[in-house]
């Protein structure tokens, strides 16, 4: 389970529209939208836990693109994109 970082979201995001936006690849296991306290609406960000090779289809689709005017950014979590191997 590989979690992604999503930036540049649009303050009108809502999280039925990324699970629309990520479900042609594959399963998104958890999603967590940060939303405004006061307002409720969409901070710009969200985290979303996704199997690997469904994960890395994501990021090569979507990284880059334009959503609801806004470039988003799709990328692994920092501490997950330079992991290495215990010996």
């Amino acid at each position: 389970m590989l979690t992604l970082n999503v930036r540049g979201l649009a303050r009108a995001t809502t999280e039925n529209a990324l699970l629309e936006l990520f479900a042609p690849y594959g399963r998104v296991f958890d999603l967590r939208l940060a939303r405004d306290i006061f307002s409720g609406e969409c901070k710009g960000f969200a985290e979303l836990k996704m199997e690997g090779h469904a994960a890395r289809d994501a990021i090569a689709a979507l990284n880059g693109t334009t959503q609801g005017g806004e470039m988003i950014r799709v990328a692994l979590q920092k501490d997950q994109a330079v992991r290495r191997r215990r010996h």
